[in-house]
């Protein structure tokens, strides 16, 4: 059964997951199709117009594609003061969907606001869902929909499934996180500092990924924190590379002999994620910055923050350092988490994001769309430290050709 599978449903992190996204009128079966489809009661179903008020989301393995997330968002025509702003909130899921679902009656004519959608949406991978075929003659469909199903009777739903596999793996590059920095035997060293701000009995996610593709590609995964580096690069003659975390690439540049390869996390998840080449260029915008400049740091994730917290308290005060501008009024810092991305970015001179791992590839590159869009420079922690600690010509080595 195309389903989920109870071991896999948590073991692929959100941002490893192609992203489904399923939009149409309110009433037009959403929650039902979202439903059928994982099998699984999971959004609330109601004749009464719009149920769905914030985009629900539910992970499965969807085969033989692999793992996804669906997210089942609130009807499109809701037109109530606060159903417009819940409309426009999911919208910007439009930018993250790998294949958007648009769900329409199967049995009425397309509307104006749903044709609207359509163009919207008609360079994204989608499929035009017509749902409650139980209840229409074949020869009385108004709609030309790409497939027809009906959620609550289950007809076609594995049809649609198989659909939404082939598009998904249609064009589907595999890409790994190290590419071709090792070779199946290497030795791989990580430095994995443990601080205050490090959670409590784990690694974070960037170093369990790494971690689990140097396994996979048979491997030797070494971790240690910064303090027990050179005693390892001792012991160990034959290393392949060493990724650190960025705040810690100043300590691991004065440990690491030159001609082992040094990067950092932030960096090769900036390349698995496409989006290297933009990130490098407009690190060299800190050496413009002047007083009054307003910077955004942005991360993919929420978390609680720690008194040494990378965002909020050591780039700042990495940036005043390097630029000089250590008044308290001379450089304004702000914070955005999560799914949190401020939409008028043109009061910024910079921004300066975090490694991504829990964003997919397309809600990083809408990102940096967005900024693009508005002239404005983006970096990431890994390169803009490496830039201010003059050793990212060094950290950028590893993945030469890259960028």
């Amino acid at each position: 059964m195309q389903g989920i599978s109870g071991s896999d449903m948590n073991s692929t992190p959100m941002g490893e997951r192609a992203t489904i996204c399923l939009f149409g009128r309110c009433n037009v079966g959403k929650s039902s199709l979202i439903n059928a489809i994982t099998s699984q009661n999971i959004a609330i179903v109601s004749e009464i117009r719009g149920t769905t008020t914030d985009p629900v989301k539910k992970s499965m393995e969807l085969l033989p594609f692999g793992p996804v997330v669906l997210v089942d968002t609130p009807g499109i025509d809701d037109e109530s003061s606060l159903g417009e702003l819940r409309v426009q909130k999911s919208m910007e899921y439009i930018d993250q969907a790998d294949l958007i679902l648009f769900v329409v009656d199967g049995g009425s004519e397309i509307s104006k606001a749903e044709f609207e959608f359509i163009e919207k949406i008609k360079e994204k991978k989608h499929i035009i869902v017509g749902n409650k075929c139980d209840s229409i003659e074949d020869n009385k469909k108004e709609c030309k929909a790409d497939i027809y199903v009906s959620a609550t009777q289950n007809i076609n739903i594995d049809k649609l499934k198989a659909l939404m596999a082939e598009i998904l793996n249609k064009g589907k590059k595999e890409k790994t996180i190290l590419g071709d920095m090792m070779s199946e035997g290497d030795t791989v060293i990580l430095v994995t500092p443990i601080d205050d701000s490090a959670p409590k009995g784990r690694l974070i996610l960037p170093q369990q990924q790494v971690i689990r593709e140097i396994i996979d590609r048979h491997g030797i995964a070494v971790v240690v924190q910064v303090g027990q580096l050179k005693a390892t690069l001792e012991k160990i003659k034959d290393v392949a590379l060493v990724v650190c975390d960025s705040q810690v690439f100043k300590e691991a540049d004065e440990l690491v002999p030159k001609d082992i390869p040094l990067t950092s996390f932030s960096i090769i998840f900036a390349n698995y994620k496409g989006a290297l080449n933009s990130l490098y260029n407009a690190a060299r915008v800190i050496d413009s910055l002047e007083a009054g400049d307003k910077i955004l740091i942005s991360e993919g994730c929420t978390h609680h923050r720690q008194c040494e917290d990378i965002g909020s308290v050591k780039i700042p005060r990495l940036v005043r350092k390097f630029t000089g501008l250590q008044g308290e009024n001379d450089l304004k810092f702000e914070l955005s988490s999560g799914g949190e991305f401020p939409k008028d970015l043109s009061v910024y001179k910079l921004i300066i994001h975090c490694g991504a791992c829990m964003l997919n590839e397309n809600q990083m590159k809408s990102r940096m769309k967005y900024a693009n869009d508005a002239t404005i420079p983006m970096t990431n922690y890994g390169i803009s430290i490496a830039y201010m600690n003059g050793i990212l010509t060094r950290a950028m080595k590893a993945l030469e050709g890259k960028f």
